[in-house]
């Protein structure tokens, strides 16, 4: 994807770490967290800038529409756009040249389904709906999530778009064959929300890193890592490298740390430490984590510049917040 444009307020520094993200919403006033009043309910929050995305699942929660049917309509907005290299069709292909989709979602109760590594299928976070309620299980891969798809009724397309074809062949001109992080190519939507019941449900879809080897999956279909929900507590997704996500069941793992009573924003930022701790020698890799508790309150963190995280709320208010990110 092309490098985007990010909203950057000025954060304070200490202990080498940009402060929290400062929320503003659309006139630039100051948005409701942290300031004692009730949380704003229904809202909706993913990864990046994806604005296009929280409002279309704003519009199902406006109606009266479930957490679940919010965030399965709000990712297909990027599964569907074609100029997005990084999710769904048109997203950049593996170093073979195939396009190979993963997605996952989870719902209130804890059900929930994942595709891995299928080809052919534009809106792979259907499918995983359809896994979790057709089928008694969690994840179908490869071939016969591919299968599984048709017998469902979904059609067959070209996912590699000419941009993302050409894209490819410029990097085979001088690439290594190595796996090398594409830091501008991983850019995941993850997405969480709670209805006007007060129930959370997640998704997160991605065509995973660009040039990856064949048959690499990372975090984002994986529940635990790219994305978890429980209902008692809150929600969490990541983006990024989904290795060091799997690694330490990054989602699953902020969920635990509000369970103890951790803001979403100090939990994200204790999950993103975690990571760091264990790869202190490695360079110019990202990683970050959106979360959401069953108060509505929500907090991001990045270790890397560029990141932001959208929410949409009652209010109408698309709050923003700036980049946070360890400095390197």
């Amino acid at each position: 994807m092309k490098r985007r444009k990010f909203l950057r307020n000025s954060s304070t520094v200490a202990a080498g770490m940009l402060s929290a993200p400062i929320l503003a919403s659309c006139n630039e006033t100051t948005a409701a967290k942290d300031t004692g009043k009730t949380p704003i309910l229904p809202i909706a929050i993913c990864t990046w800038d994806f604005g296009n995305a929280t409002a279309k699942a704003w519009k199902v929660l406006e109606k009266g529409g479930s957490s679940l049917d919010a965030v399965h309509q709000g990712v297909m907005v990027e599964e569907n756009d074609l100029n997005n290299s990084t999710v769904g069709n048109g997203g950049r292909p593996d170093r073979d040249g195939n396009v190979t989709l993963d997605a996952c979602i989870m719902d209130k109760d804890g059900n929930c389904g994942a595709v891995l590594a299928m080809q052919n299928i534009a809106n792979p976070i259907s499918v995983a709906r359809k896994v979790m309620e057709e089928t008694p299980h969690v994840m179908l891969a490869g071939k016969g999530a591919e299968q599984f798809a048709y017998e469902q009724g979904f059609e067959k397309t070209d996912l590699l778009t000419e941009e993302s074809k050409q894209a490819w062949l410029e990097w085979k001109k001088t690439s290594q064959y190595k796996p090398i992080i594409n830091i501008e190519n991983h850019d995941t939507i993850g997405m969480l929300a709670i209805d006007a019941d007060g129930d959370i449900a997640g998704a997160c879809t991605t065509s995973g890193m660009a040039y990856k080897m064949a048959g690499r999956v990372g975090d984002s279909p994986i529940i635990g890592a790219g994305l978890f929900v429980d209902n008692e507590v809150g929600g969490a997704t990541a983006t990024g490298v989904g290795e060091e996500v799997v690694r330490t069941v990054g989602s699953f793992l902020i969920v635990e740390l509000m369970r103890q009573g951790k803001s979403p924003q100090e939990a994200c930022e204790e999950g993103v430490k975690r990571i760091i701790a264990k790869n202190k020698d490695k360079q110019d890799f990202q990683i970050g984590f959106i979360a959401i508790n069953k108060k509505g309150e929500t907090g991001g963190y990045c270790i890397h510049p560029g990141f932001t995280y959208r929410t949409f709320t009652k209010e109408g208010h698309i709050n923003n917040p700036s980049d946070s990110y360890l400095k390197s």
